[in-house]
C-alpha cells in the first residue's frame, strides 16, 4: 500500500484567515471550508490545512518553498505579512527561515 501525503496541516485560533494568506503566498487557492477547517490547494504537490485549535504553538514540522528568485519571494512574503526569521546555509546550500503570521516557520531556498 503506497502512502501519499495530502496535506500540510497547520494549527491555528484563525484557520479561515491564515488559509486565506496562505493561499496568496503561494498563488493557491481555498478549496474546503468547514468554518475549523479550511483546505487550499497551490498547484502540484500536497495541499495545506488549517485546522482550529485552541492556545496551539507554532509546530516542529516546517514547509521547504522552492523558487528561482529567493530575494523576490522573501522580499514579497515580508512585505505581505511574514517575518524574517534568518539566513542560513550549509556548504553551498542557503535558504532564509521566514515566520507566517502565527509564527509558523518555513524556509525559502532554491532547491538542491
Amino acid at each position: 500500500m503506497a502512502l501519499k501525503i495530502a496535506n500540510i496541516t497547520v494549527n491555528t485560533e484563525r484557520p479561515k484567515e491564515l488559509a486565506q494568506w496562505w493561499a496568496a503566498a503561494l498563488d493557491g487557492e481555498v478549496t474546503a471550508d468547514w468554518g475549523q477547517y479550511v483546505f487550499i490547494s497551490a498547484g502540484e504537490g500536497p495541499g495545506m490545512g488549517f485546522q482550529y485549535v485552541e492556545n496551539p504553538a507554532p509546530g516542529r514540522v516546517h514547509m521547504d518553498i522552492v523558487t528561482d528568485d529567493v530575494p523576490g519571494a522573501v522580499a514579497r512574503l515580508v512585505a505581505d505579512g511574514a517575518k524574517h526569521v534568518a539566513d542560513r546555509g550549509v556548504d553551498d546550500l542557503t535558504w532564509t527561515t521566514l515566520a507566517d503570521p502565527d509564527g509558523n516557520e518555513f524556509c525559502v531556498f532554491a532547491g538542491h
